[in-house]
């Protein structure tokens, strides 16, 4: 069995707060097909109350978080058109390390986001 396990967060880097409520989707990617395997809601800290993918879940290969952030800039007044700038902000990355513990957080702000491996 693996060991490794896979972790998120979302800071919300315009009002320079842990971003909560924002509902995460993980799905396996393989070629253009799509298989959910993971949601989760963020919690007051931005982050998943458990792993988004446990260990023993996770294989080597191509992964997609989708974050769905559009409810979450509109209540916190952070988009101003009606055609939201930003709604959805997929983020594809790759794993290869079956037993490491990979961290991909979400920075988010209105018009940008940005991403990295952490730890």
């Amino acid at each position: 069995m693996a060991a490794g396990y896979l972790t998120t967060h979302v800071l919300d880097t315009a009002r320079g707060v842990p971003a909560d409520g924002i509902a995460i989707a993980l799905y396996r990617v393989s070629g253009n097909s799509h298989t959910k395997i993971a949601e989760a809601v963020t919690n007051a800290d931005g982050r998943t109350d458990a792993p988004i993918l446990p260990k023993g879940k996770m294989t080597a290969g191509q992964y997609e978080l989708i974050f769905y952030c559009g409810d979450y800039l509109d209540a916190h007044d952070l988009n101003d058109d009606a055609v939201k700038f930003l709604d959805q902000v997929p983020i594809r990355f790759g794993i290869t390390d079956e037993d490491a513990h990979y961290h991909v957080p979400l920075l988010l702000s209105p018009f940008g986001y940005s991403t990295y491996r952490g730890s």
